[in-house]
């Protein structure tokens, strides 16, 4: 499993924002596939709301068909 730090200014980015900003989503219409494929989970949980507030301290997989990226989100 491949792991991530990704820091963030706010007090929360959306989930599909996250998958682009991290650069494992190229475009925003991938982002919202990968969720609604049910292959992104957010600390542990399938997650298909796109929306989704992601806070610093949150863990989002993406279990892509050769690989799993966790991303941990932290604050700066």
């Amino acid at each position: 499993m491949e792991k991530m730090n990704i820091n963030i200014t706010t007090e929360y980015i959306k989930l599909d924002q996250l998958l682009k900003f991290s650069a494992l989503a190229e475009s925003g219409a991938m982002a919202k596939d990968m969720i609604f494929d049910g292959i992104v989970s957010v600390n542990g949980e399938v997650c298909t709301m796109r929306g989704k507030k992601i806070r610093p301290g949150d863990k989002v997989t993406v279990e892509f068909e050769d690989a799993t990226v966790e991303v941990e989100v932290g604050a700066e």
